[in-house]
């Protein structure tokens, strides 16, 4: 099991895309990555989460405490290409409520910019 990510930041909008399973093993790695990135002020998180084949508790509760950070500084948090598994696990939480989830990173792109 193991996760990839890749950031990209462009002045105060940041991408991060992530690849593989988030799980126990792997969420402090993007607990590390994404809680670095989300402490900027004013800042637009975008999540890709396309390449997440499997995500368990520990992977929403890292993403649950990025949007807490982005939030607190002011900014905006996008969770974007959700599969269907993915997508169930927040939608069964009702997660789907707090997160603010498009369908790809053209529809991301544009409520980050609105």
């Amino acid at each position: 099991m193991s996760v990839e990510i890749r950031t990209v930041q462009r002045g105060s909008m940041v991408l991060v895309e992530v690849c593989g399973e988030v799980d126990l093993y792997t969420s402090p790695q993007l607990r590390a990555e994404i809680l670095k990135m989300a402490a900027g002020k004013n800042l637009s998180l975008m999540v890709n989460l396309e390449c997440v084949t499997y995500m368990d508790s520990s992977g929403v509760a890292t993403l649950v405490e990025a949007l807490q950070h982005v939030n607190r500084n002011g900014g905006r948090m996008v969770l974007f290409g959700l599969q269907a598994e993915v997508k169930e696990i927040f939608e069964l939480t009702r997660l789907d409520k707090v997160f603010d989830i498009r369908s790809n990173f053209e529809t991301a792109m544009k409520w980050v910019t609105a």
